[in-house]
């Protein structure tokens, strides 16, 4: 169940595989892999298909002198390398995963409205994928001992292809616990990650700078809200965790879409167009169900979904720490609380807003 054991150095000397390492979320963990804060890992290998992003990663992260990232900058040059292939692909997967002690799995197709138009695309890399992992550690003895699954606050209560696939990816990660005891297999539930590609708020402030109207979807929509950092820092509790099966959701802000465009507009008045929902999307987003809540506990700045299967709790009596679902139509922010909330998601906005 949750143990209360946390590791303050997990990643002290250990090899990190990070799948789909090239992505927004991918990059700013690698790069706070590099810090050392959880310790200072032997290598960190950044796996993908895309040759393209790897090569601009490669070259940000290996390459460039500045002063005050000195630390980072060193330890990519010692520690940092890149592995083309694709986590579809079961033979890269064992290869891959064959000199990791510890897999992130950021590998996903996201954007909903891909994922409706091409559902099988996204089983093949949002299922197949975890089950990839989950065979190549099961059949082949690798030494991994921990992985950590990326998942969405659409993978609760599922209602589009992009959130079906990614609750399929918790429960294999969740259900390999059974018959893996000497690995610990966790995920990450979180939502909109506010300065990330395909996100709201670069499309607004590209939206402002060329004076055209801002495109929202409906009145009513609302998000959760976090930046890249404060994702990592979800991702961080979950390997710092010594249980298994456990799905770590982040306590943060939610707020009307409406309001994000509003505060992003600040003095300039630009108006508003509303194009009706996308194909897939939800008015709300949920990151606990009410289904969910008899089972998740409390630590710290972070909920803690037990899992589903009752052979992966202990037994031991639960203090709920939810009594309602856990949603983005809830405690909404709005004007400087929002401001303040998005001046903290990353340089480029906060300069955009000043």
């Amino acid at each position: 169940m949750l143990n209360s054991t946390v590791l303050m150095k997990p990643l002290e000397s250990k090899r990190i595989l990070v799948t789909g390492g090239t992505g927004s979320l991918g990059q700013t963990l690698v790069r706070r892999i590099l810090t050392g804060e959880l310790g200072m890992p032997a290598q960190v290998t950044v796996f993908s298909r895309d040759e393209a992003k790897q090569h601009y990663m490669r070259l940000e992260f290996m390459h460039r002198e500045t002063a005050t990232d000195d630390v980072i900058y060193q330890n990519s040059r010692e520690r940092l390398n890149f592995r083309i292939g694709d986590i579809r692909d079961y033979p890269a997967v064992v290869a891959a995963i064959r000199s990791a002690d510890i897999v992130f799995n950021a590998a996903a197709l996201k954007q909903v409205p891909s994922c409706e138009y091409f559902p099988m695309e996204a089983v093949l890399t949002n299922v197949n994928g975890a089950a990839n992992i989950v065979r190549a550690v099961r059949e082949n003895d690798l030494p991994v001992k921990k992985v950590i699954g990326i998942s969405t606050d659409k993978a609760c209560k599922p209602i589009n292809v992009m959130g079906m696939t990614k609750a399929l990816q918790e429960r294999i990660f969740v259900e390999a616990n059974r018959d893996l005891p000497e690995v610990h297999f966790n995920c990450v539930r979180y939502g909109n990650v506010i300065a990330s590609r395909g996100s709201i708020v670069p499309l607004f402030v590209d939206q402002i700078r060329k004076q055209q109207p801002l495109t929202v979807t409906l009145p009513e929509m609302t998000r959760f809200l976090l930046s890249l950092d404060r994702a990592v820092d979800t991702v961080f509790e979950a390997v710092k965790s010594e249980g298994r099966g456990l799905t770590f959701v982040p306590k943060v802000a939610s707020a009307k879409i409406t309001d994000v465009a509003e505060v992003l507009m600040g003095e300039t008045k630009l108006p508003i167009t509303f194009t009706g929902i996308r194909p897939g999307e939800k008015v709300h987003e949920i990151m606990v169900s009410e289904e969910e809540c008899f089972r998740t506990v409390e630590r710290g700045d972070h909920y803690v979904i037990l899992p589903v299967l009752p052979e992966l709790r202990d037994g031991a009596a639960v203090e709920n720490a939810l009594a309602n679902e856990y949603s983005s139509k809830d405690g909404n922010i709005a004007g400087e609380e929002l401001r303040k909330l998005l001046m903290q998601s990353g340089d480029e906005i906060a300069k955009f807003m000043t």
